[in-house]
């Protein structure tokens, strides 16, 4: 049977639901489509917001040859056989490639000719940021659209098309007496609402001959069945959330087996491999800096080394980084430093830290009084590094470690009180 996100897929720009700033009327696409000329893209947001349908849209509003590949089983052979058919139909055709943050370079760099010389329109869709997983050459050739989270109005549309249309299939009636659990469920992704929806229905309807939805009831059958439903939308969040939680948590048991469940379901090894560079510097900090080291390692490493082997190296890096102590202190000093300059505005800098490479500069001030640290004792002097308004304000408290308790006490002998430490 087909599943009830593909019946609702629509066909018109005037169906699509959400992203209104970019196909909403007047909006840029909008314009484009509306013109009949649209140039190549890249489609970036998470999964279930639209990328594939509106591909589709653009494809059927212009009139235009459809192709699509998906990054995760199509090599170089396939994009050079989809560009040859497509130069029959002389820059009258689009190329959608799902997933295209998944491709290779070298895969990447046999679209560039045809992109260039306008035999293609291309079409990519990617959950990662393109900065990162696209190319220069191609990500220079193509506009970047950013696709936002749909919120709740638009679920809420996407939940009683759903409704009324399973309605139909089953010759039952159904009422939406609690939405809640079903959106939660969702996380702003339409094809896990309507997958989540689906599989309730079907459910409850070999019992019920009235199906009330209700957040209790969503509960109870949703979470017995959370995998079979949306094996991908749980594979790519809950579980990462699970691996970086149990990393935090210094579970190595738990965080190869979360790894491993990664690693069976295909995910994309770059994209673990970074989610644990950001845990070694968020996490791990200057507890041990050699972990943002070794993270970084595995992500050149697996660069090289590809699958199978990769996994070893993701294991050890995991194990590492879930065995290392752990600290946030200079996560936490960045995100309160932003916080003060958010509230304070742009503070002036004291006149004895400014530079002074003329001679007018000198005259009013700049550089006087500063003190050149490498010539005083210790390579330290007392001076007033911060704005007038606010010195003395800490922002960086060491964790409770043996690394950064030596640095507490270091930084308590050079400041004495001024900073409490």
């Amino acid at each position: 049977m087909t599943p009830l996100a593909e019946i609702l897929r629509p066909n018109k720009l005037e169906e699509y639901i959400g992203q209104e700033h970019l196909v909403g009327q007047g909006a840029i696409l909008y314009q484009s489509i509306k013109s009949g000329s649209i140039p190549s893209m890249i489609l970036w947001g998470p999964p279930g917001v639209g990328k594939t349908t509106l591909a589709h849209i653009m494809s059927q509003s212009l009139d235009k040859e459809f192709y699509t590949l998906s990054a995760v089983s199509s090599g170089v052979k396939d994009v050079r056989a989809v560009i040859s058919q497509a130069a029959m139909f002389q820059g009258n055709a689009i190329l959608f490639i799902d997933e295209i943050h998944r491709f290779s370079k070298s895969q990447q760099d046999s679209l560039l000719n045809a992109v260039e010389k306008g035999i293609i329109t291309l079409i990519g869709a990617t959950t990662e940021n393109p900065s990162f997983e696209v190319i220069s050459p191609l990500l220079s050739r193509c506009q970047v659209y950013i696709l936002k989270p749909l919120d709740k109005e638009h679920l809420i549309k996407l939940l009683n098309k759903g409704i009324h249309k399973l309605s139909e299939i089953h010759e039952i009636e159904i009422e939406l007496k609690e939405s809640g659990a079903l959106l939660k469920i969702s996380g702003g992704d339409a094809r896990k609402l309507l997958n989540a929806l689906e599989l309730f229905v079907y459910q409850k309807k070999v019992t019920s001959e009235k199906i009330i939805i209700d957040n209790k009831s969503v509960q109870e059958i949703i979470q017995e069945n959370l995998a079979i439903y949306d094996k991908k939308g749980e594979m790519h969040y809950d579980v990462i959330s699970a691996f970086i939680k149990s990393m935090r948590g210094s579970d190595p048991n738990a965080a190869v087996y979360w790894l491993a469940r990664m690693v069976e379901a295909g995910e994309d090894p770059k994209f673990i491999a970074r989610r644990m560079i950001i845990l070694a510097s968020e996490d791990i900090g200057n507890a041990n800096p050699n972990a943002l080291l070794l993270a970084n390692s595995c992500f050149d490493a697996i660069a090289k080394i590809g699958w199978p082997e990769g996994r070893i190296i993701l294991s050890q890096t995991a194990v590492y980084l879930a065995n290392s102590p752990k600290s946030n202190s200079t996560y936490m000093a960045i995100k309160q430093a932003q916080s003060l300059v958010q509230q304070s505005g742009n503070l002036a800098v004291p006149l004895h830290l400014r530079n002074a490479p003329t001679k007018l500069m000198k005259e009013i001030g700049y550089g006087k009084d500063y003190k050149y640290a490498h010539q005083h004792e210790g390579n330290f002097v007392d001076l007033e590094y911060l704005p007038e308004e606010i010195k003395g304000t800490k922002l960086f408290d060491p964790g409770n470690n043996p690394r950064e308790i030596k640095e507490r006490e270091i930084l308590k002998k050079k400041w004495k009180g001024k900073y409490g430490y």
